[in-house]
């Protein structure tokens, strides 16, 4: 499968963050995010080929027990399930990193984090053409896979916000999700709400109204801790 790096660090986002984790992070991706930290792995995907008894023995190597699975978009990989299913066997945690478009298929995974895109993912014209964009539009929300994932995992809902109006949309998405019929609860405690920026000055620069609107609806404020341990590089 083709890799874009693999890295042992500390997982700065979500429910773990904090705890020393193994990161495979897959080249490839079905969006165009406007402000993508991973360009490498999405707008210009590069990597080597590895196969799955490499990655696995690469895990085995490091001493913590949590590997996190990423991109890109890691579920459009398609040896991503043998892959799973062999730490899971190995006896590791698995994160799937995923925005949540393509359907788990019974996946192994511990932690779904998932990050639906809002608007303010779509790109520019000028920067990705008229059928980027429309890929985009038509594809960063899948209201029936993301039910689909928080019926069958323990997850996090990880959204990124650039200015307050996008807490209205994180609102409305929810709505969505969660109305008549859906059968679907989504506890405040699991709506996971990251400002937008690979600089802490940028980070900084969101975090109080980030940080206010977050107590007033009882979701979660998402820190950045790589940002902040490392600065915005690779393999961290």
């Amino acid at each position: 499968m083709l890799i874009s790096e693999t890295f042992y660090s500390i997982q700065g986002e979500g429910e773990l963050t904090g705890v020393p984790s193994f990161f495979i992070r897959t080249s490839g991706c079905n969006l165009r995010c406007a402000w993508c930290d991973t360009p490498y792995a999405s707008w210009r995907p590069e990597g080597t080929q590895r196969s799955v008894d490499q990655l696995v023995a690469e895990v085995r190597a490091q001493p913590g027990r949590h590997v996190v699975l990423t991109g890109g978009e890691p579920m459009i990989a398609p040896e991503l399930p043998v892959l799973a299913a062999a730490l899971r066997a190995a006896g590791f945690h698995i994160t799937i990193e995923t925005a949540g478009t393509v359907a788990p298929a019974g996946i192994a995974c511990d932690l779904a984090s998932i990050s639906p895109k809002l608007a303010n993912s779509t790109p520019t014209l000028e920067a990705a053409g008229e059928g980027w964009v429309s890929r985009h539009e038509a594809t960063r929300w899948q209201p029936h896979v993301l039910r689909a994932w928080l019926a069958a995992y323990d997850y996090q809902l990880k959204f990124v916000a650039a200015a307050p109006a996008d807490l209205d949309e994180i609102s409305a998405r929810l709505a969505e999700l969660t109305g008549r019929g859906a059968g679907v609860k989504i506890p405040a405690h699991k709506v996971l709400v990251m400002p937008e920026g690979t600089t802490m000055e940028r980070l900084r620069s969101r975090a109080d109204w980030l940080g206010e609107a977050c107590k007033a609806r009882g979701w979660r404020y998402a820190h950045r801790l790589h940002v902040e341990l490392y600065g915005n590089k690779r393999g961290t």
